[in-house]
Parts: structure tokens; sequence; C-alpha cells
């Protein structure tokens, strides 16, 4: 590659970025971004990123807001250490992630994939088009096992963002959300994955015992489609109890 062809930033920094831009609250990615290269230079790598500290933020936020403390902006101190962590690259800002289960297909008669969008541990917690990752869970009606958990980091490289994430989990057949748009949502819909909204989330494991309810006692449209039922017949979201859902606009 040509140094003129040379991107600014290293993949792995951006990726280091973009998630420390997500532990902060009101700290957008180019707002982030901003501050850095201001801070460390137009370039930007990992070994650049070891020199960023909590007071490099602090100041940095203050500055461009016109403040003289970076929590008067919303930014609280224990996250910006935590965004610190995470650009030196210790952490990815998530320590409390559930454990992955061995999982070969077969093992599960009878269950299907569901895929859950999250920010935090083994919770449903995470928007669509927003989440930090999914959890990928096998359900059967009477067991449930973690097999993968996928980060969504590289949807910030994609030239279409919810595209990205609707193929990672297209082996998937459900896709729980705390919210999700209606553009996004035609796009899981076109990738045979069925979207659930639950807006107040919670723990995974709650919410997927409530769908194994469902699984027993009142199978949901996108259940029937892999029976075989017509697609005209499956045109609405229902949520794990079979009644209706919205999706945001």
């Amino acid at each position: 590659m040509e140094e003129a062809d040379k991107p600014p930033i290293t993949r792995e920094a951006a990726l280091r970025v973009a998630l420390a831009a997500r532990a902060m609250p009101n700290a957008t990615l180019p707002r982030l971004l901003g501050l850095l290269q201001r801070c460390l230079g137009h370039e930007i790598d990992e070994d650049k990123l070891r020199q960023v500290t909590v007071t490099m933020l602090k100041t940095g936020f203050a500055s461009a807001d016109g403040e003289e403390d970076g929590e008067d902006i919303g930014i609280g101190l224990e996250a910006m250490k935590l965004a610190v962590r995470i650009l030196w690259g210790e952490t990815q800002g998530d320590d409390s992630m559930p454990r992955i289960e061995a999982y070969e297909d077969g093992d599960m008669p009878g269950s299907v994939r569901v895929a859950i969008a999250s920010d935090q541990g083994d919770t449903l917690s995470g928007h669509f088009g927003s989440c930090l990752r999914f959890l990928v869970y096998q359900v059967s009606p009477t067991a449930t096992r973690l097999v993968d958990i996928r980060d969504t980091m590289d949807a910030e490289f994609a030239p279409d963002k919810n595209l990205w994430r609707a193929q990672l989990i297209g082996d998937c057949h459900v896709c729980y959300v705390v919210s999700i748009g209606g553009p996004a949502a035609a796009k899981v819909i076109r990738a045979d994955v069925y979207p659930i909204k639950v807006p107040d989330g919670g723990p995974a494991l709650e919410i997927l015992a409530q769908f194994q309810q469902a699984m027993v006692n009142s199978p949901p449209p996108w259940l029937l489609k892999i029976l075989g039922v017509a697609a005209e017949k499956r045109l609405k979201n229902y949520n794990a109890q079979g009644e209706e859902a919205t999706v945001d606009e």
C-alpha cells in the first residue's frame, strides 16, 4: 500500500476507539476520534492509544464543550476509566460475559437458533443497530445452550451496517432486540431471521424461558415458517407470547 493510501487509523485501533466511545455516555465515535486526533496526531495506532489517560479525555471533552470539568458534560469518571482500559487493549468493556458451550449440529433435536442483542453480560439489552454483540443460543423446549458470541464492531466499516448485522446472524431463526427500526427489520426478515422486540429487555435466560413456553404452547409465526408455512402468512412481528409487536420507524 502506498503511503498516501494508508488509512489514518489502524483497524485494531479503530475497533478500540469505537468500543470506547460506546462505553462513555454522550461520547459519540466522531467526537472521541476527533479528540484523539487532536491529542495524538492525525494517524493513530495501538501504540499511540497507550498514551491516552483519563485526564486527557476529561480535559479534551471539557475543552470541546467549553466546560472546566469533563463530568459536567455527562461523562462520569468511571466511564472514562473504562474507556482508557479499552483504548489500551486491556478489556473490551464487559468482563462478565457468559461462557460458550460446545455444540454440534444434531445435539439438540427440535431446537432453533436464537440471537439476542446485548450490550452487557448475558442480558437482552441492545438495540439492533447499535448493540455490542449478539448472544447466540440453541433452544429446544427443554434445553438452552449458548453456542456463540458474535461481536458487531466490524459493522462500523460496512457500507450498510444493518445489512452486515443481519448477515452476521443469518444462521439464526429469530433475533430478540430492545428496539429495531423498520428498514433494519426488513433486512433482518429478508435474511430469514424473525425480529422480536422486547423494549424492557432482561436476563437472556428469562427471555428464553418464556420463548420455550411459547414453543410448546403457542408456536409463533416464525416457527411455522420453519415448518413450511407460506411467507405471506407470516407478515406480522410477534413476541414470544404470540402478541403483535411493533418496530420503530
